[in-house]
Order: C-alpha cells, then sequence, then structure tokens
C-alpha cells in the first residue's frame, strides 16, 4: 500500500510539469525540447537557494522565474532568429547543461537545509508520502484555475488561436510572436517550478534529472487524451492528472513484475508509443471488424 501511495504522490507532483508541457505541445502546438534542460535548471536552482538559507518557497519562485527565462531563450530563437522550433528547443537545453554546472558548481548536490516545501504547513504530520498529494493536488488547484482564468482571457484566446492557425490568428491583428512568448515561457517556467519540488521531494538535484523528462510528460498527456478524448480544456488538465498517475502505476506494475530499473527509460518510451499508436490501432480494428461485418 505504502509503494501505491508514493506512486500516486510522485504522479500528483509530475503531472504540474505536464500541464506546463501542455501549453505548448497542444495549445502552441509547438515541440518544446527545452523542457529536458528547463526542469534540471529549476531543480539546481531550488536546491542551491535553499542551500544558502533562502525559504524553500522563494527557492519555487525564482526556479519558476529561471524557467521563464530559459523559454524566452528559446522563443527568441524561433520567432527572431527564425530557427527552427525543435533545434530552438535543443540548442537552449544544451546550453542549459552548463548553466545548471554552473550554478550548482558540481554535477549533483544532496539538499540537507530542513526548510523543505514538504516538511512545512503541517505536511510532515500526514502519513508517510500523503504530503506530495496533498502538495500537488493544492498547486495543480492553482496552475490550473489561474490557467483556465487566463485562457479565458482576450490575451489567452489569442494564444488559443496562434496554436490554431497562425496565419488566421496574424490576420485577425493579434500579435502571434507575442503570444508565442507567453505561451513558451510559462510552459517552461511551470516545468522548472516542478523540478524544484522534485529535488525537494527527492532530496537533491542532479544535472543529468531532465533527461526523459519530455516522455514522461507526454506519456501523462497522451495516456489522458486516451482515456478521456473530446473533452473541454478545463476538463483535458484533470486528465493529464489522471493520465500522469496511471503512467506512474504502469511503472510500479512494470518493475514489480521484475524489470531493472535501468530500463525505465526504455519503459517510458515504449508506454508513449504505444499511447500514440493506439488510435491508429484502434481505428483500423474497427475498420477491420466493419469489413468482416460487412462481408458476411
Amino acid at each position: 500500500m505504502n509503494l501505491i501511495i508514493s506512486t500516486i504522490s510522485q504522479g500528483f507532483i509530475w503531472a504540474i510539469m505536464a500541464i506546463g508541457l501542455f501549453i505548448t505541445f497542444r495549445i502552441l502546438d509547438f515541440p518544446d525540447m527545452t523542457v529536458e534542460g528547463s526542469f534540471p535548471l529549476g531543480a539546481v536552482t531550488a536546491v542551491m537557494l535553499i542551500q544558502h538559507g533562502y525559504s524553500a518557497e522563494i527557492a519555487l519562485l525564482i526556479a519558476f522565474i529561471f524557467g521563464n527565462l530559459a523559454g524566452f531563450a528559446t522563443a527568441f530563437m524561433y520567432t527572431k532568429l527564425h530557427i527552427p522550433s525543435l533545434l530552438a528547443g535543443i540548442l537552449t537545453m544544451t546550453a542549459l547543461y552548463s548553466v545548471n554546472l554552473r550554478i550548482l558548481g558540481k554535477a549533483n548536490m544532496s539538499l540537507t537545509k530542513p526548510n523543505n516545501i514538504f516538511n512545512q504547513y503541517g505536511l510532515n504530520k500526514l502519513p508517510v508520502n500523503f504530503n506530495g498529494i496533498i502538495l500537488g493536488i493544492i498547486i495543480i488547484a492553482i496552475i490550473t484555475f489561474l490557467l483556465i482564468i487566463f485562457l479565458n482571457t482576450e490575451k489567452g484566446q489569442a494564444v488559443i488561436a496562434t496554436g490554431d492557425n497562425e496565419i488566421m490568428a496574424a490576420s485577425l491583428g493579434i500579435n502571434t510572436t507575442v503570444m508565442k512568448f507567453i505561451g513558451i515561457m510559462v510552459s517552461n517556467g511551470i516545468v522548472a517550478l516542478t523540478g524544484g519540488l522534485i529535488a525537494q521531494q527527492n532530496g537533491f538535484a542532479d544535472v543529468n534529472m531532465g533527461i526523459g523528462s519530455i516522455v514522461i510528460g507526454l506519456s501523462a498527456i497522451i495516456i489522458g487524451e486516451v482515456l478521456y478524448p473530446d473533452v473541454p480544456l478545463s476538463i483535458r488538465i484533470i486528465t493529464i492528472v489522471i493520465g500522469s498517475i496511471v503512467y506512474r502505476l504502469i511503472l510500479m506494475i512494470v518493475l514489480q513484475l521484475g524489470f531493472n530499473t535501468n530500463d525505465l527509460k526504455l519503459i517510458s518510451a515504449i508506454i508513449l508509443a504505444l499511447c500514440l499508436a493506439l488510435p491508429t490501432i484502434r481505428e483500423q480494428f474497427f475498420r477491420a471488424f466493419r469489413n468482416g461485418v460487412k462481408s458476411k
């Protein structure tokens, strides 16, 4: 039971990153590889600040700001320098590896200071791993509330329109460049915030902890969409949380079956590939079934 609770706790925390990725991947239709650099950026920033005596809240806020700056770099290269989206993200991700090493001073660092957000506000009095669930629910609720409010404003609708059809959005007088900056920056800010949370939850930061993070986020998004297709935008954010938890439970089951932990990245990639292929497989199955019925 403790293992299941721990898995659900991780699912809630990682769902925050998936919501950030959802902004670029689904709303803006922008494949952003910056995530694999901005995630550890938030982690190393939070750990370093806490180690220097700053509060966990300030550490997370600055991690969010640094994530926004990482998104700004990618958006600038994409919109102003006309570098292809994937390459712009890869360039920022690569540069952030050195930045993260500069901030941390070494490849990894343990968190020895007690002012961890998971141990504050009475969360340390909860049963084991319940602090992650409660904190995750609170942060997800706040981000979802703010995101839905923003997307229902004129600016938010402009961001959605830019992702749906950039040419049409520009013809309506929308500054699509600004909309891309907003979306990419906020997305990476949320991702970096998650990195700071994961680092505090795990008790350490590592410059390599972002490897495969985009696969984890996409898996949560795709699993949620497969389980609950054709739902309103506000509900889709909730499905991301469900998808994140389901993804973590699948990993837990796989590990319980005796697979090596070194194969986690491979397993994650396979899960994502299957989820992406599932709509096509389902469509082909029903088509073959209908053709079989007609032939009879």
